[in-house]
Formats: C-alpha cells, structure tokens, sequence
C-alpha cells in the first residue's frame, strides 16, 4: 500500500507548491533577503522530475515586478509559474461586470488598468500596507454600505506576515472590519480558496493527491491546501510559531526547519 503520511508521500508526488515569502526570502527593505538555502532548494526541485509553481498572496506590486525581485535576489523563477491574487481577481472582476473602488498598495494598481473602476459597484482590497489609513478604510466602507448588494474582495485574509524589522499586519485584519462592519462576507482571492488552489493544479495537470504544498502559514498554506485534498508541510521560518504545531483546527502533514530541508527530505524519498 502506498504511503500517504509525511514523507513517505513524497515517493508518489508530481508536483510541489512553494508558498514565497518566508519561504523562499523575508520580505524587508530593497529587494528583502534570501533565506538561506531557499535558492539552492529551487534549483534542485527544478533539476528533479516534479513540476514546480509558486503561490502567493503578495498585492504590493505587479507580478512582473515581484518575479523580477525575486530574480534579483538570485531565484530561478519566471512569471508563468506564479500565481497571485490580483490577475485572478481581474479576471472575477471583467467575468461579473463590476467596476472595483481599489484599496490596495501603489504598485498593485497597475494590474487593474484594463478595468472600469468609475461609479464602482465593488471593493477589492489588498495589503496596502501605509495606504491603510482611518481616512482610506472609510472610503471603502462607504462605497460598501451605499450599495443595494454590497460586494468585497480581499486579495487573500492573512492575519499578518514577517518582515525584516518583525511582524506586520495583514490584509485580512482589515477584511475583518469592513466585514463587521457592512455585515457582510467577504469573497476571498488567494489562499486559502480552494478556487485558488485549483487553478495552480488545473495549470500542473495534476489532482490534489499528487501535489504538495509547502508554506509557513499553517492555516491559509497548509489548512487551505488541504481543505483542497493536497498534503501541506510547514517550514520553521517566515511567520511560523511554535504554538502552530498545537493548533486546534490544523494539523501540518509534516514540519520541518525550512525549505532546503523539506527539498532534501522530498528528494531523498524519490531515491535522488
């Protein structure tokens, strides 16, 4: 019988999903940095017979910025493999017919220039970071609580994330609040959307058995990739806590110290 716990499932996988930031670098001033291992990590699993795509939730610029960041800071990764909330929620927005009032950082806006954003019917917000401001938030919820049918997107609902100065809060914080106080429910885009999930496997070709998931955020990398029925491993860096491994609701299929770990573990079960 096949091994389906954490790493024997490794010797039955077709694909592997890397969550970004504080798993392949901390994100900080200039380009943030490398956590060390991550790179080499990359280049193996690209050197193996597992396909390979990236998931993020980052909304502070264009995916072609980010990439081109990631490239800087030496990472083998191109646009195609990257999937991240704002094309997505793009693509919601021109499918449905709405016009979006943006809270979302500067350099996102860019990927909504195709898109009517006059007399909105809409609100999508991001991790704006500084542009979450009182005057900013009431802007939103006042486009919110005029409309008959009030509509939020939130380009992921994390709680918060390290940078190289500490932790900083997230786009779900906020979420919460326009929430509470529309008395609505958010549409999320981004982990932990199982939709989001399964447009990185739809691209792989693959079924959520034959895929992992790797992320240092136990509920919305882990918990939402297997809600999605794929196995998640956490690593030891980024925003980890030693109370995650005693959550209530989610349990990782494996910890380990970080991804050059979970890269050896995974390619040693494969006999590499």
């Amino acid at each position: 019988m096949a091994d389906t716990g954490w790493p024997g499932c490794a010797k039955s996988l077709k694909g592997v999903v890397l969550d970004m930031c504080g798993v392949l670098y901390d994100s900080g001033e200039g380009d943030g940095v490398a956590i060390p291992g991550s790179i080499e990590a990359v280049k193996k699993l690209k050197a193996s017979d597992l396909q390979l795509r990236f998931c993020t939730n980052e909304t502070q610029a264009t995916r072609e910025k980010f990439v081109a960041k990631l490239q800087r800071l030496g990472f083998d990764i191109s646009v195609s493999e990257v999937f991240s909330p704002a094309p997505a929620a793009l693509a919601v927005l021109k499918e449905r017919g709405l016009r979006p009032h943006l809270l979302v950082y500067d350099g996102v806006l860019p990927e909504f220039d195709s898109v009517d954003k006059t007399n909105p019917n809409c609100v999508v917000i991001g991790d704006a970071a500084e542009n979450f401001s009182y005057q900013n938030l009431n802007e939103a919820f006042r486009v919110l609580i005029g409309l008959e049918k009030p509509v939020l997107f939130s380009l992921g609902q994390g709680r918060y994330y390290k940078e190289t100065d500490g932790l900083k809060l997230d786009v779900g914080v906020y979420m919460k609040a326009l929430e509470y106080a529309c008395d609505l429910q958010a549409e999320v885009i981004g982990k932990p959307s199982p939709m989001f999930f399964q447009s990185v496997l739809s691209d792989m070709g693959l079924q959520p058995h034959e895929a992992l998931m790797i992320g240092d955020d136990l509920v919305n990398d882990v918990g939402g990739a297997q809600h999605c029925g794929m196995k998640g491993v956490q690593v030891r860096t980024g925003k980890y806590r030693p109370s995650d491994e005693r959550h209530p609701t989610v349990t990782a299929d494996g910890t380990v110290d970080n991804l050059a770990q979970a890269v050896d573990v995974i390619l040693s079960q494969r006999g590499h």
